[in-house]
């Protein structure tokens, strides 16, 4: 009789997304099981538990997931998830804290092939410019753009300081640099967008970070993306639907979050189906995301 395909899925929420829960079983597991308010001194109990429960060719059948929203604390927690293996005893990990490494990877992925096909130009030395910076998925989404070669700068709503924390987090924990500036008003937005080549909204859903006035006279505005589907939209003008198409008041195309949404649930749906199709243990962070990504996104 085939072994079950189990997901175990940590969180140091109080609550599993209901959203990685479904989209782990629509995937193929057999079954899910979340453990909550999980702390990062717990993960290596937990892990082993896990591995040793089971004998050795049967950790391929036995995953863990990591949750939460704080990309810095899962990126600990899947660090920690692989150093408590005990060869060879071993499951798989994915890692992907509030869908921000998947929807980060298809961001950047939707926007890179846009790059290529009206621009016939890629990631590398494109100035990109990041609104939201300081929530889970514009963090992410600045360092897969940084590391693909691109200018990234992360602008902060409230000011230069938090961005500049997360400027040296990901300088110190990637080895690639960002530029960090105040985004506080909107003289400054507008003069940020007019410097960018592609402008990026990650703010939270339901907040417009960018506004007609402040797009108007960019000139050399290439692409503008946003991941927000609440209204009013976070990029004005840009509508959810809109793939590559002309973004109103500028010469821009713009990327909606439908089309980005696309990509990131099937990047995601991807990533599990790789976990229960393995034929060795796998080990999934926001670099495999970005890699799928690329090959779903059109």
């Amino acid at each position: 009789m085939p072994r079950k395909h189990i997901l175990h899925m940590l969180t140091p929420l109080k609550h599993m997304s209901p959203f990685d829960v479904n989209m782990a079983l629509d995937a193929g597991f057999d079954a899910v099981v979340p453990y909550i308010g999980v702390e990062l001194g717990e993960l290596t109990g937990l892990v082993q538990d896990a591995i040793f429960s089971r004998p050795p060719d049967a950790g391929v059948d036995t995953g863990i997931f990591i949750a939460g929203k704080d990309v810095s604390l899962a990126l600990d927690m899947f660090d920690l998830a692989k150093k408590a293996m005990v060869p060879p005893f071993q499951v798989s990990v994915f890692a992907d804290p509030a869908g921000s490494f998947t929807t980060a990877a298809a961001m950047v992925a939707k926007v890179e092939k846009a790059l290529e096909k009206k621009f016939e130009r890629g990631l590398k030395d494109t100035r990109i410019v990041i609104f939201g910076a300081t929530g889970v998925v514009g963090f992410c989404t600045a360092v897969i753009a940084a590391q693909e070669g691109a200018a990234v700068t992360v602008a902060g709503h409230d000011g230069a300081e938090r961005v500049k924390k997360v400027a040296s987090e990901i300088k110190d924990r990637f080895g690639v640099s960002v530029e960090a500036v105040d985004g506080s008003t909107d003289a400054r937005k507008k003069k940020l967008v007019a410097a960018s080549e592609v402008i990026l909204a990650a703010a939270r859903a339901g907040v417009q970070v960018i506004s007609k006035a402040e797009l108007a006279g960019a000139d050399g505005l290439l692409i503008a993306a946003d991941v927000n589907a609440v209204p009013p939209a976070g990029i004005e003008g840009l509508t959810v639907h809109a793939n590559s198409d002309p973004l109103e008041a500028t010469k821009a195309v713009g990327i909606g979050p439908l089309a980005i949404g696309n990509v990131k649930y099937k990047t995601e749906f991807g990533l599990f189906k790789k976990m229960i199709e393995a034929e060795k243990t796998v080990a999934f962070d926001f670099q495999d995301a970005f890699a799928l990504a690329r090959e779903i996104a059109k």
